[in-house]
């Protein structure tokens, strides 16, 4: 006898008040009519509640090629994919990288009135800071050493990282931010535009050498984040590559 598992049959009620009798379903009549023809077929029909199934899930972990699957558990939890020492200091670095980054941002309302470079500022300070949460949990998930960065409030939701912080490739030196910090209008944007291209290509180089190091970058989350931030600090690099060459053009006026 070839058991067949049927959902029970589903009951709908259409504009009917409470109390009133349910219509029953084209779905629950057409599975009226294919269980009078298995059981007319010598079939026999095992009824399974789905609030019983949804009570006891089935885990089930695929074989490797030409091997069967097998059940596991319902208590099976997952576990992360093992990762390289290059992963976990890609992170870490990435962390005091991208903190320089929201400090340099967090100059842009008190040192220009330029409106696409505020706008600019504003979206390289959001995507980046929510990029530092992301890596402190990914570090913290894996029971790694998530960086600290001595911090002050220069602004609501801005950090300012500790001056001592290692420098990752493309970061801008202590001379350059204090530069940075001087300069007002014209001469800010051009810094600022200029640091952050370097900032930016500094980014770059350092998912470069994650993928080009055997083993590392294999971690799904991490390679979704790598390859994303690559692509976005591309794109605001000719953003603001063609930004800096607009205000030398103006400036030679």
């Amino acid at each position: 006898m070839l058991a067949v598992i049927i959902a029970p049959t589903v009951s709908l009620t259409f504009g009917a008040k409470p109390g009133a009798h349910a219509i029953p379903s084209s779905l629950g009549l057409a599975r009226t009519v294919v269980m009078r023809a298995l059981l007319a077929a010598g079939v026999s029909a095992v009824f399974v509640s789905t609030a019983r199934c949804a009570q006891q899930p089935v885990v089930v972990q695929p074989g490797a090629p030409g091997a069967p699957s097998k059940t596991l558990p319902s208590s099976t939890h997952a576990v992360l994919p093992p990762r390289s020492p290059a992963d976990v200091a890609f992170m870490q670095g990435m962390i005091f990288h991208h903190a320089q980054a929201v400090e340099m941002t967090a100059m842009i309302p008190s040192h220009t009135q330029n409106k696409n470079l505020r706008t600019l500022g504003a979206r390289i300070s959001s995507s980046q800071s929510e990029e530092i949460k992301f890596m402190k949990r990914w570090l913290a998930a894996r029971d790694e050493s998530v960086p600290r960065i001595n911090t002050k409030r220069a602004m609501p939701g801005m950090e300012m990282p500790d001056k001592n912080m290692p420098r990752m490739p493309g970061m801008l030196t202590p001379e350059q931010m204090e530069a940075l910090r001087h300069a007002k209008g014209g001469e800010f944007d051009r810094l600022f535009l200029t640091g952050m291209i370097q900032h930016h290509n500094g980014a770059l180089t350092m998912v470069k050498d994650l993928f080009d190091t055997a083993g590392a970058g294999q971690d799904a989350e991490l390679f979704n984040f790598a390859t994303d931030a690559d692509n976005t600090q591309r794109a605001e690099m000719r953003i603001m590559e063609t930004m800096l060459k607009k205000q030398t053009l103006e400036e030679k006026r």
